[in-house]
């Protein structure tokens, strides 16, 4: 097996069809799971939520980050493509259309009708999709800094911006920590990756990076479920009939 495609992450399911657990791979569903959960955090910051903008919003970064913004990374790395070559370039740009073109649909509704500050959201984030995955002005927003800003930092003033059509020093106190904690995340994945190609063994350094990342990871999502869980326990109105 080709080490490089990444089919022996723990994120990949060990059953089914190749070309399904390449697909679930694609989409990076615990790091994806972490950037939804941003949004779903920032949107728990607001006095009052719309359940309808909270699922909105999960399709919206589930589309752009989990489908097209990986798909486009599959297109644009310039080193080793990250899922090798089992989808060509008509595939993954079809993806990475397809996925952009319903998420913005979406998130056009709720910027022309209800929250025009969204808009600051999503012109920033169609822009790192491209500068980043595609590594474009000679690469210079494809970083560690840039990452926890555009899939930490944004999603999360995203996720109260929809509630709200506002910004306040309590978001952003939060997506400061999300910034923090996408940093870190990707501080610890860069060298997890290199080591699990294979070109160093060292089994221990990997097991220790894996747990970091699943760690992260796992805790990110279960906090906001907890948020939710909370919130609809705490807002009476939920349960009316």
């Amino acid at each position: 097996m080709n080490k490089d495609t990444r089919l022996n992450e723990w994120f990949v399911p060990k059953f089914g069809p190749l070309r399904f657990r390449i697909f679930i791979g694609l989409l990076f569903i615990p790091y994806t799971g972490m950037c939804i959960s941003f949004t779903i955090i920032g949107s728990m910051l607001s006095n009052n939520i719309a359940w309808d903008r909270v699922g909105a919003l999960v399709l919206i970064y589930a589309l752009a980050l989990g489908i097209s913004a990986h798909a486009a990374d599959g297109l644009g790395s310039r080193k080793t493509k990250p899922w090798g070559n089992y989808f060509n370039k008509k595939q993954l740009w079809l993806l990475v259309i397809l996925g952009l073109v319903v998420a913005y649909s979406i998130g056009i509704y709720y910027m022309v009708l209800y929250v025009p500050l969204l808009w600051l959201i999503a012109i920033l984030e169609g822009f790192f999709i491209f500068t980043y995955n595609f590594e474009l002005f000679n690469g210079y927003f494809h970083n560690d800094l840039w990452f926890s800003i555009a899939w930490g930092v944004l999603p999360l003033l995203a996720g109260f911006i929809m509630q709200t059509n506002s910004i306040g020093i309590m978001p952003l106190a939060f997506s400061a920590i999300a910034g923090v904690i996408s940093y870190i995340e990707i501080k610890i994945s860069r060298p997890y990756k290199e080591l699990k190609k294979g070109i160093v063994q060292d089994d221990c350094r990997v097991k220790r990076l894996e747990t970091g990342l699943k760690t992260i990871s796992l805790a990110t999502i279960a906090f906001a479920s907890v948020s939710v869980i909370y919130r609809l326990l705490s807002d009476h109105h939920f349960f009316d009939i």
